[in-house]
């Protein structure tokens, strides 16, 4: 897709939702002696969720299980609890929550990495992978970011959307 396409699809973007693993980290799991498991997010990711938020585009995140370190990280880039949402069954999920919201497909964003994401990246208006995605992710998403999991995916999202929807400069406006 070109670049301009990729624009043009993110002019319709409403809601931004991000897998978390490979999104937000970079899939790497840390273990210690005590067989207790950790992960290291983003806080570059924090700026481009409130940039999003700041901006009217509410974000949610969707993974198969949500951990205690995803309400963790929810809470520290500021999301309410309902918009972590734990399914395997992503698609069925996200159409109820359309059902409700009265959202269509091209209003979505979905960023995902792997192939148990091409299902919602194809449903979804406008798809993201990050650099170091699978191909077959890289393949059907509308937008490869610069960058891999877990190195600021979602700051790079956020700006990408909010230019192409004129808003970017009014954000950064307020730092300044």
């Amino acid at each position: 897709m070109s670049k301009a396409d990729a624009v043009e699809r993110a002019k319709k973007v409403k809601f931004v939702i991000l897998d978390i693993h490979g999104i937000m980290t970079d899939n790497t799991l840390y273990y210690t002696q005590e067989g207790m498991k950790s992960e290291a997010f983003s806080l570059t990711d924090k700026q481009g969720i409130k940039a999003l938020r700041d901006e009217g585009i509410d974000v949610s995140f969707l993974t198969s299980k949500i951990s205690r370190a995803d309400e963790a990280m929810g809470k520290i880039y500021g999301l309410p609890t309902e918009n972590l949402w734990g399914s395997s069954a992503k698609i069925a999920l996200v159409e109820e929550f359309q059902k409700k919201t009265g959202l269509k497909d091209e209003d979505l964003c979905y960023v995902g990495d792997e192939m148990i994401d091409l299902g919602m990246m194809k449903k979804a208006g406008f798809s993201v992978a990050p650099a170091d995605a699978s191909q077959e992710a890289r393949d059907v998403a509308d937008l490869v970011t610069l960058v891999g999991g877990g190195k600021g995916v979602v700051r790079e999202l956020a700006q990408f959307i909010l230019q192409a929807q004129g808003k970017w400069d009014a954000f950064v406006a307020q730092f300044k």
